[in-house]
């Protein structure tokens, strides 16, 4: 009867389902649902990324253990009701940016969470508070739509949060190939929605990469924005380091993208 139930909501175009889903499906006690689709889960037919929330795994993703993530997340978000996006170097992949594929799956949130493990999928949720308000695109995948974040808001998330984007090396390796996709004009709005510091630090890794359109519509925005000293390299002592007066960094780390 089960796989029964699987098979008809593959048919349907349903690649996820919820164990209220089944639950109603059914008409069977939650316990002994629990019991099915252990069963099925130990066959390869469904995962389980996250409590309640069921994937279907036809022939081509069993091997994987897991559906791609851009074919899942999307449902899980709806499913958790919680705002996302794409982000870092999983969405400068979709630019042909990433340099190198990232081996987690980055998706942006506006409430912590802890990573998933599905087979061999790994998916990272990273916390900014104002996920909501950042930028995006809808990209379509084999299950539906997926958002990701522009290439704009990818580039001043990268030196947001640099620690998970591989280090300052990767991340103006990955700038330097990323600015392409970037309108200046919509940079300058992408900034109005992040902390000063980030732009003060991706405006002198523009200019440092020789992205001269870049670099000088952030340096108009922080004319008026009056902007402290920080440094480049957050959490790094500034002892000794030259401070960037264009800038107003402390160059604390030495940066070599691999162009």
């Amino acid at each position: 009867m089960y796989t029964d139930i699987i098979d008809k909501l593959t048919a349907t175009g349903h690649s996820s389902f919820t164990l209220g889903d089944f639950e109603k499906m059914t008409g069977s006690s939650p316990e002994a649902i629990k019991m099915a689709l252990l069963r099925l889960q130990k066959k390869g037919n469904v995962a389980l990324p996250y409590r309640g929330f069921y994937l279907i795994l036809t022939p081509e993703h069993r091997e994987r253990g897991c559906l791609p993530p851009d074919q899942f997340v999307p449902e899980l978000m709806g499913y958790l009701k919680e705002t996302y996006y794409v982000g870092l170097l999983s969405a400068a992949e979709y630019y042909g940016a990433a340099h190198q594929r990232p081996q987690v799956f980055q998706v942006m949130t506006a409430k912590s969470r802890r990573r998933i493990v599905c087979g061999k999928v790994r998916v990272q949720f990273i916390f900014r508070k104002n996920a909501a308000d950042v930028p995006s695109v809808i990209r379509n995948t084999p299950a539906g739509t997926v958002k990701i974040a522009t290439p704009e808001a990818t580039a001043l998330d990268l030196v947001g949060y640099v620690k998970h984007s591989g280090g300052l090396d990767n991340v103006a390796t990955v700038l330097d190939e990323l600015s392409e996709h970037i309108d200046p004009h919509k940079l300058k709005e992408a900034a109005k929605l992040s902390p000063v510091s980030w732009v003060q630090r991706l405006g002198y890794l523009f200019a440092l990469l020789e992205k001269e359109e870049k670099a000088a519509v952030l340096a108009d925005y922080l004319i008026v924005k009056h902007p402290v000293p920080v440094p480049l390299m957050p959490n790094v002592s500034i002892k000794g380091a030259h401070k960037d007066s264009t800038w107003q960094l402390y160059v604390n780390s030495s940066v070599e993208p691999e162009i």
